[in-house]
């Protein structure tokens, strides 16, 4: 992750732009904003080292991962994603596994969703089995249940 210890005020970009884009040719900026969301100025090469480097990571987690037996991988994962201890052991692996995928999908495609979301769902189950909940005990009442509506 690129810290960004310049920035300007997104202001400064009609007033002084030549020194906005001097700083942004030497580090990435940050363009900061009232009425929105801050944005990041770069150069075109920074951004191309940074999309080289996800590449690469994705490449390495992909080596790292897909050598270690799953019980190794598993280990691991779960030194750093402690809510996992509280799946079974199967759900351990297919986490495992579906986290080191689609992180390396993100790093290819540079979509950081996709990563969370997945870690989200798993954690989600995780707490659900945690708090008893199991599949396949519960039935949807087809019919439903007919509530009074409450009195102010």
């Amino acid at each position: 992750m690129t810290v960004l210890s310049t920035q300007f005020a997104s202001s400064d970009l009609s007033r002084s732009a030549s020194k906005v884009f001097a700083a942004a040719t030497n580090e990435p900026v940050r363009i900061t904003r009232r009425d929105g969301e801050n944005l990041v100025l770069m150069t075109e090469e920074e951004l191309n080292r940074q999309q080289t480097l996800l590449g690469v990571a994705a490449q390495i987690v992909a080596v790292s991962t897909f050598t270690a037996h799953d019980s190794e991988l598993v280990a691991e994962m779960t030194r750093h994603f402690s809510w996992m201890l509280a799946l079974t052991e199967e759900y351990q692996v297919s986490c495992a596994h579906e986290i080191i995928n689609d992180a390396r999908a993100v790093f290819s495609l540079g979509q950081p969703n996709l990563i969370v979301g997945t870690i989200n769902a798993w954690r989600d189950t995780a707490e659900a089995v945690a708090a008893g909940y199991a599949a396949g005990e519960y039935v949807v009442d087809e019919d439903g249940l007919a509530l009074e509506r409450p009195i102010a």
